[in-house]
């Protein structure tokens, strides 16, 4: 088992994985309810606030780890993804983004409803643990922090994207040799059901609140 020691708010990194939110690119299982523009607002909706909640936690560093282009807020950093597939992909940008002394907490733009004390919780976590996995409702994860992003080659051999691909992201971690630790559960948005679902528990005056309200969605 890795070393562990306190972690504070000046050696976390927080890293947001990303994907342009174009038109018949994101969000395809929430159509046809939706057209593949809304699709896409609701999409960019989500990304916005997730940015805006880890803006809102204290960290060292941030980073947007993109596929495709969208702009990045004031003070983040922008690192591409690279790989093929989304293990690949987030397994490199782990490593490519790595810092000596950074913890990293890695979130996805599926969870609007995040908050910061939420994201503080998770990173807190990492007090007595090697890692925390925050798993989502449907079997996924919604965020990972590792003490040592290294450890994030760990999911190169996880498939991802299916009902245990929690599961199965846990054991490679204790694999590892990880002490790995639970998160809250949260549910992240792909279908109209979960749409809804989330909708409220957002701020009324949220990018996703607002946007989803201006769909008149039923």
């Amino acid at each position: 088992m890795s070393d562990v020691s306190d972690v504070s708010d000046v050696n976390l990194q927080i890293v947001v994985v990303a994907k342009q939110p174009l038109p018949g690119k994101v969000k395809t299982r929430l159509q046809p309810q939706c057209t593949p523009h809304q699709a896409a607002r609701i999409a960019e909706a989500a990304l916005a606030d997730t940015l805006t909640t880890a803006s809102r936690t204290p960290a060292a560093r941030r980073i947007l780890l993109l596929d495709g282009d969208y702009p990045a807020p004031p003070g983040w950093e922008v690192t591409k993804q690279r790989g093929d597939g989304l293990a690949a992909r987030l397994a490199n940008g782990f490593a490519e983004t790595a810092r000596p002394g950074l913890a990293t907490l890695l979130i996805g733009m599926d969870t609007p409803q995040v908050t910061a004390a939420l994201l503080a919780a998770v990173v807190d976590g990492l007090s007595d643990r090697d890692a925390m996995l925050a798993p989502a409702e449907d079997g996924g994860w919604w965020a990972l922090a590792l003490r040592d992003p290294r450890h994030g080659q760990a999911l190169a051999a996880v498939p991802m994207s299916q009902p245990d691909t929690g599961k199965l992201t846990h054991e490679a971690l204790a694999h590892q040799g990880l002490s790995v630790g639970l998160a809250p559960c949260l549910r992240d948005v792909d279908t109209i059901g979960d749409l809804h679902t989330v909708v409220a528990l957002c701020p009324e005056g949220s990018h996703f609140t607002r946007a989803v309200s201006a769909m008149e969605l039923r």
